[in-house]
């Protein structure tokens, strides 16, 4: 599936080479599945899924030979791997991750050899940046090995580890917290986010410093958006049209989109919805259920699913919309689906939790409604539909702020600042400076 923490490293890495610098991104578990030029091609993939879970299972499998790792850890054996498995569930990996965070001495301590061994024949890095808390098990071997500094980006882990079952769930944070301390800096999407890890983490707060995501925006028009072209059976509808634009699941609140669209079509409302995103096998089951319930209320021919698009269909998918809606139902560390929205002059309409309310005052893209409710999110969408000067206004700010503060090169730029910072604060620890 398209993985919004996957997508966000991947335009970092393309803007820190536009910018002059040399990046490299290596791919972990699975090959990445991207919208955009994969900035990892030609790489190995390290920590493979099939490797680290079987070293989970079996002991015997630690002494497996190389060539038979090194065919698991193969792009096409991963994929066709990836391609038969089902939704990851956190109940069933409280095992994998607590030895993931031990690092050297887990069950995946031999794929962190292979790495720190391919990393050291390489030139050698300024700083090394993991991707997710999740990896900071690797911390201390890559500073004993490499002699550089660590740093971790935090991307919503607080919600996977709160779904593990006891008592991994707290051998997990307490595992988590002790390692923690080994990261020189850990980069925070949000305020709402770095505020909540360094709580929870025990972090000080020099230790988490914010620096908001951004996207590429080269397929984004900066003067405004551009005009779809429509299709023959939309020439002359001026039909409004409410937009999702996230994996198709649960949890991003799309069954509560789906009740909000429904409770607007009773209050007589003139609408039409499209929904795009990820969807893979595991989704396929409640995506099913969602249709059954628009079929039942006689409005499924108003509505649109568009699975798996590719950036251009992406982008002018968001540009055919009148309002964006993705109410997750967990605190969102960021959401980058609000940016790509926004870009394309989409105002949107959120629930007042997680870095939603922080990210709608940074905009100024849009409005806010109470949390897991579908008739508050109802009303909300459906003032904006009844003044659409104010929601082009909306839009308009958003669009405006993202092409000045959410671009990938504007984080990029951020990053870059945050790793001096850790530089200069290295030299002061040793007396240099």
């Amino acid at each position: 599936m398209f993985c919004g923490n996957c997508l966000r490293d991947n335009a970092l890495v393309a803007s820190l080479r536009r910018l002059g610098h040399e990046a490299l991104m290596l791919p972990l578990y699975l090959p990445l599945t991207l919208d955009e030029r994969d900035e990892s091609a030609g790489l190995p993939v390290f920590y493979s899924g099939i490797n680290v879970y079987l070293s989970q299972k079996s002991g015997l499998f630690t002494g497996a030979p190389g060539w038979l790792r090194d065919l698991l850890a193969s792009r096409p054996v991963l994929k066709w791997a990836a391609g038969k498995a089902a939704k990851t569930r956190a109940q069933d990996l409280g095992e994998v991750t607590l030895s993931m965070l031990r690092g050297e001495s887990g069950r995946q301590a031999r794929e962190l050899t292979e790495l720190v061994g391919w990393l050291k024949s390489r030139p050698k890095p300024d700083v090394v940046c993991l991707s997710n808390a999740l990896l900071a098990g690797m911390t201390r071997q890559l500073k004993a090995a490499l002699g550089v500094p660590v740093l971790c980006t935090l991307q919503g882990e607080d919600c996977f580890l709160d779904a593990l079952p006891e008592p991994h769930r707290a051998e997990c944070w307490d595992a988590l917290t002790q390692r923690a301390a080994e990261v020189d800096l850990f980069i925070a999407p949000s305020r709402y986010f770095a505020d909540l890890m360094s709580r929870r983490l025990s972090l000080p707060a020099d230790r988490v410093q914010v620096v908001y995501n951004g996207i590429n925006l080269e397929a984004y028009d900066r003067a405004g958006p551009a005009t779809v072209t429509p299709s023959p059976q939309e020439r002359g509808d001026t039909t409004p049209v409410l937009g999702f634009f996230a994996r198709m699941c649960r949890e991003k609140g799309l069954d509560t989109l789906v009740e909000a669209y429904l409770e607007l079509r009773r209050q007589g409302k003139k609408l039409k919805l499209r929904i795009g995103g990820s969807c893979g096998p595991a989704d396929a089951a409640f995506v099913e259920m969602l249709r059954g319930r628009l079929r039942q209320a006689g409005v499924l021919g108003e509505v649109e699913f568009r699975p798996n698009l590719d950036h251009a269909a992406k982008v002018a998918f968001l540009r055919s919309l009148t309002v964006f809606s993705v109410p997750a139902a967990y605190g969102e560390a960021f959401g980058l689906y609000l940016v790509e929205a926004l870009a394309a002059g989409v105002p949107v309409v959120q629930p007042r939790t997680g870095a939603f309310p922080e990210l709608i005052e940074e905009t100024g893209g849009g409005a806010l409604c109470p949390a897991g409710d579908s008739k508050g999110l109802a009303q909300a969408i459906g003032e904006l539909l009844a003044d659409p000067g104010r929601a082009r206004g909306l839009g308009e700010a958003g669009r405006r702020a993202v092409f000045e503060r959410f671009s990938a090169d504007s984080m990029a730029r951020a990053l870059l600042e945050a790793l001096r910072g850790v530089g200069q604060r290295r030299l002061h620890e040793a007396g240099c400076g």
